[in-house]
């Protein structure tokens, strides 16, 4: 039987705490040596770290090994134990036998355990080592699921390989200096910025994540929206009671959060903010709603006819004075009296989140109830829909409510300070600026201009603020 020239190294570890790789690299040093001993070339490393092969997610390596021996670019493999190849048999432990047998492949060996897969009573021993692998894996996984609930019992805290951002290493200590910038995150979010351009802030600011990267809209979005920072205990994805840690925000903005995010959803914006007032402007003529196009170097605003938009046709504006107009006009309007009286209901609304969070709890769980009610056969099919479409109308109901209240309370930390928020306002992103214009405008009216005039008249533009 020929030598091998071109074995695959497969190495794999379930958990890399400290994401050093140092597992894999024990198991390719201990592979290597053993290659050598047989004389055999080694073509490739192939390692999936931090990967476990039980959970059934996707192993990258371990499928471009299959890949490889399919197109006759390795002859041999080494393994340090058939558990790394494998937990999850009789599936896996026969897909690779097939591959193997399919590309003509004799050569398999591991550097523990007396598997050899080329014979019948290599192959049983391989599959009943295989078999008490999974064992193993599946007995540890029951083990730490009830720590799990014992800890969720008593409103602890799972604690992961990686402390949250805002807390000690215990997970239960706050961390004050990440406490305040998770503080005015939120704030932001709330107030309407974008999660892109919040994590462009923090970036710019040299704000690192407990890992020390960069600030992704993914790591933002599962931070916003983790219950643990309102004090509130999940436990696989689901609340089961109050934690054991003190919160960092409370749970009024919580609910805010997750209002917040399904108004966004359900408005399917995702295009990044190029203009100030995008969805604000009104035609004068036509009350139709005008729409931003760019002509060469001129950022405009304009009607547009047809059946697509519906309006005049006869309306355009340019964008550049009517925005800073506009600005000027929000930023003014933030050191009135009138909207500081207005602003006074703030008690008010704190009440209408509790109250609405209130709802939300009733309807999950009787949303949750009736999900049971039918898995035990005590309602039928058509019983559940049928229950089901008003408690889904309550809760959809109070996720409206909720999004409009957080409009009257985003402009909190504003109110007062005009004046001094006039000072800055150029150095504020795009997305900012617009959030604190969306939240005090309702539309902008732009009238028709005077023909031939070469300025442009600020009484064609007419403010309608929130009420």
């Amino acid at each position: 039987m020929r030598t091998p020239v071109a074995a695959a190294i497969y190495t794999r570890i379930s958990s890399d705490v400290e994401g050093l790789g140092l597992g894999v690299t024990r198991q390719r040093e201990d592979c290597q040596k053993l290659a050598d001993s047989l004389g055999w070339g080694v073509a490739e490393v192939y390692s999936d770290n931090d990967v476990s092969a039980y959970s059934g997610k996707p192993r990258p390596e371990y499928e471009r090994v299959l890949t490889d021996l399919a197109e006759g670019r390795v002859d041999a493999v080494v393994v340090y134990h058939i558990d790394r190849l494998t937990r999850r048999p009789p599936m896996e432990l026969e897909q690779f036998v097939q591959a193997v047998d399919a590309a003509g492949v004799r050569h398999v060996r591991f550097v523990t355990g007396d598997a050899d897969i080329s014979t019948g009573d290599g192959l049983l021993v391989a599959r009943l080592l295989a078999a008490v692998a999974a064992s193993e894996s599946a007995t540890k996984s029951r083990r730490v699921r009830r720590k799990q609930d014992q800890n969720a019992a008593a409103g602890k805290p799972h604690k992961g390989s990686t402390r949250p951002f805002g807390y000690e290493p215990d997970h239960v200590t706050i961390r004050r200096d990440e406490a305040e910038v998770y503080r005015q995150i939120v704030a932001r979010f709330l107030a309407g910025e974008s999660t892109r351009s919040i994590a462009s802030w923090l970036n710019e600011q040299d704000v690192a994540t407990v890992k020390g990267s960069s600030w992704m809209t993914t790591t933002l979005k599962g931070m916003l929206t983790n219950p643990r920072y309102a004090g509130v205990l999940a436990q696989r994805g689901e609340v089961v009671g109050d934690g054991a840690w003190e919160p960092i925000i409370g749970q009024d903005d919580h609910r805010r959060i997750l209002a917040k995010f399904t108004e966004r959803r359900n408005s399917g914006r995702r295009a990044p903010q190029r203009y100030l007032l995008t969805g604000l402007t009104r035609c004068g003529k036509c009350g139709n709603r005008l729409y931003s196009a760019a002509r060469g170097n001129t950022r405009r605003y304009e009607c547009r006819s047809g059946p697509d938009h519906g309006g005049c046709g006869r309306l355009t504006v340019v964008a550049d004075p009517v925005e800073r107009l506009v600005a000027d006009f929000v930023l003014y309007r933030l050191d009135t009296p009138e909207l500081a009286d207005a602003m006074h209901g703030r008690s008010s609304a704190d009440a209408r989140i509790r109250g609405l969070s209130v709802v939300l709890d009733q309807a999950v769980e009787q949303l949750e109830e009736l999900s049971v009610a039918y898995g035990h056969r005590d309602i039928s099919m058509a019983e559940w829909r049928t229950a089901k479409k008003p408690v889904q109308q309550r809760l959809e109901n109070a996720q409206r409510q909720l999004a409009q209240v957080n409009h009257s309370t985003a402009l909190l930390g504003l109110i007062g300070n005009g004046q001094e928020l006039g000072r800055t306002w150029g150095r504020l992103n795009l997305d900012r600026q617009a959030s604190i214009v969306a939240n005090l405008v309702d539309h902008v009216s732009i009238g028709a201009g005077t023909p031939g005039a070469a300025r442009f008249d600020p009484a064609r533009v007419s403010v309608e603020w929130r009420h």
